[in-house]
């Protein structure tokens, strides 16, 4: 490779698809600089990993580059480089072994994230990776040189190739705060607003439930949704009661459309079967029956199977001639309508929507307006659930902006 052991990668941004980006570039030969805003690398990761670090996904392929919605044909493209399997055999060369659980999420053997990283980090710096902290992106100045700010005042940095794995806005106090979406707006690059994913949505709750059954899961339940096009959907799996409305696992999954339903309409209706594998009117028959001595909440504990917190969700929501009325009751319980009226803040969320879109990339994701610069991470404009796809594709794309930059560097240094 001629002249491209003379060049150098700045990447900015120390989480997982900078440190592939990194990890890709040293491999080739090329001088890296890894720069970043907190005290080390690899915060929000870390995170992650307080929750047993759910690394990624043991589906099949198909179903896997599924969860990515509108994006899945450019996100399957990245993951066609690096996919589940690729991520679970990189961590093992890390020492760190992984297992699918139960519902086919993986996760390293330990549980923990802290091992990986420092393992990743030690190799990193071992293949001659320089790592420069406290250093905060404020853009380019007028020569193309990159700016930081740091302790000691801002300092000015060229490198031949550049990788921008910023991260999105969510978790701000980690680091990634969305500071540097108004200067790629400025410098051309055609960015979406960041917005939540992977959130809770707000519901008007009186102060008895916000405050008794705050934390309280909802399971199983069946949610039913319009999506954006008209098709009717419905998705089972558990949620969470929260003391301004709902999350968990089961809204994070359809909280794009709940999100683009809200933006157009001022609302988005979910409607929840609070007891799922009983008909309408197998349940109203139980329900039929007399109730003798017991009250309300017993009888729909014995009859219908709800528990504490699906009992006080109908009492929330439901009128009294509905409660006194068993078809109509076994109705609503079987699509309890909720009315969602907002997605928390951002920096609330487990990760953010929106960001530099994929149409200002070419396939290496370089910036068609700003050559030599790569964008990677959740910086761009895709989203996905938790259950390991949001990790799996920062890396993915991480490892293809890596060889992106390589690729163009030694277009550079031909003669």
């Amino acid at each position: 490779m001629t002249g491209i052991s003379s060049s150098r990668l700045a990447v900015v941004g120390g989480g997982p698809a900078g440190l592939m980006a990194a990890e890709q570039a040293a491999a080739a030969g090329v001088a890296v600089d890894v720069y970043d805003a907190m005290g080390s690398v690899g915060r929000k990761f870390l995170l992650a990993g307080k929750g047993g670090l759910n690394l990624t996904h043991g589906e099949p392929f198909d179903a896997f580059a599924g969860r990515y919605g509108e994006r899945r044909e450019a996100v399957a493209r990245w993951l066609r480089q690096f996919d589940a399997g690729a991520l679970r055999a990189w961590a093992r060369g890390l020492g760190v072994e992984t297992f699918v659980g139960s519902s086919g999420r993986v996760f390293p053997t330990d549980l923990k994230a802290a091992p990986l990283l420092r393992g990743w980090v030690r190799r990193l710096r071992e293949s001659g990776v320089a790592f420069h902290m406290h250093h905060r992106w404020l853009g380019w100045n007028g020569d193309g040189a990159l700016r930081f700010a740091t302790a000691a005042g801002e300092r000015a940095v060229r490198a031949d190739a550049v990788v921008l794995a910023l991260g999105g806005a969510s978790w701000p106090q980690l680091g990634s705060d969305g500071a540097w979406w108004p200067l790629l707006q400025h410098a051309g690059v055609d960015v979406a607003p960041l917005l939540p994913a992977n959130c809770g949505f707000e519901l008007a709750w009186s102060e008895h439930l916000a405050t008794r059954f705050a934390g309280a899961p909802l399971k199983p339940v069946v949610a039913h949704w319009t999506d954006r096009h008209g098709a009717k959907q419905a998705r089972q799996g558990e949620c969470v009661l929260s003391e301004y409305g709902i999350e968990g696992s089961l809204v994070y999954a359809i909280g794009a459309e709940l999100r683009e339903q809200i933006a157009a309409q001022g609302e988005a209706l979910l409607r929840l079967d609070l007891v799922p594998g009983r008909t309408q009117e197998a349940l109203a028959e139980r329900l039929a029956a007399p109730r003798g001595r017991h009250s309300l909440g017993d009888w729909l504990r014995r009859r219908a199977g709800l528990d504490a917190a699906k009992c006080a969700l109908v009492f929330e929501l439901v009128g009294k001639d509905v409660l006194a009325d068993p078809p109509a009751l076994a109705a609503r319980l079987k699509a309890l309508p909720l009315r969602l009226r907002a997605p928390r803040p951002v920096a609330e969320a487990i990760s953010t929507a929106g960001g530099v879109r994929l149409e200002a990339l070419d396939d290496a994701l370089m910036l068609r307006r700003r050559p030599g610069v790569f964008c990677a991470g959740e910086m761009l404009d895709w989203e996905a659930p938790t259950g390991g796809y949001l990790l799996t594709a920062c890396f993915a794309g991480g490892l293809l902006a890596g060889r992106g930059a390589v690729r163009w560097l030694e277009s550079q240094t031909q003669p």
